[in-house]
C-alpha cells in the first residue's frame, strides 16, 4: 500500500468530517463538541495554530488525524479516523508516527490524547509509542473518554 500523508487541504474537509462521524457512530456516539469542531476545522483547529493531516491514495482520503493546540508547545492528538475498509492496515499508526515526528521536528513539549479503555488495541498502540496514562480532568471535553495519555518530549538544553 502506497499512500502519502499531506497537510490540511480544504478540498478534503468533508472527508475529515465524514470519517470522524462514522468512527464515532461505530464505536461511541457523536457529542455536540465533536460536531462543532468537525464542521469547522479551519476555525477550531487550523486558525488557532493546530494541524490536520490526511493519508491519501489516488485522491482518496484513507485516514485523517488532527493536532489541536492546547497552548504553546502542547497539542492534543485527536480526530484520528480511518476508512472502515482500510482499518487494520496500520494507516492510523502511520498517521500517529507522522504526528510524533512533526511534533519533534517542531520542538513541541508534549502531545496528549483522550481515549476510552474499551479501545484496547488503540491503548496498546499508544503505549507502544511512549504515551503514558495521566489523570483525566473533571472538565474533560469528551464525556466518552475515561483515559488521558501524554507523550512528553525531552528538551535538550
Amino acid at each position: 500500500m502506497s499512500f502519502e500523508i499531506i497537510p490540511f487541504d480544504p478540498k478534503y474537509k468533508s472527508a475529515f468530517y465524514d470519517l470522524n462521524i462514522e468512527w464515532l457512530e461505530t464505536f461511541f456516539y457523536v457529542e455536540d463538541y465533536d460536531r462543532e469542531v468537525l464542521s469547522n476545522p479551519e476555525r477550531y483547529i487550523i486558525e488557532p495554530g493546530g494541524h490536520i493531516f490526511f493519508a491519501i491514495e489516488n485522491e482518496i482520503v484513507l485516514g485523517t488525524v488532527a493536532l489541536i493546540k492546547a497552548h504553546d508547545g502542547v497539542f492534543e492528538l485527536t480526530k484520528m479516523a480511518v476508512l472502515p475498509n482500510q482499518r487494520g492496515k496500520k494507516i492510523g499508526q502511520k498517521l500517529m508516527e507522522h504526528c510524533i515526528k512533526y511534533a519533534k521536528k517542531n520542538k513541541f513539549d508534549r502531545l496528549f490524547l483522550y481515549s476510552n479503555t474499551k479501545l484496547e488495541n488503540a491503548i496498546y498502540i499508544y503505549r507502544k509509542y511512549g504515551f503514558r496514562e495521566i489523570p483525566v480532568e473533571k472538565d474533560s471535553p469528551y464525556k466518552r473518554s475515561n483515559i488521558k495519555m501524554v507523550l512528553q518530549f525531552l528538551k535538550v538544553v
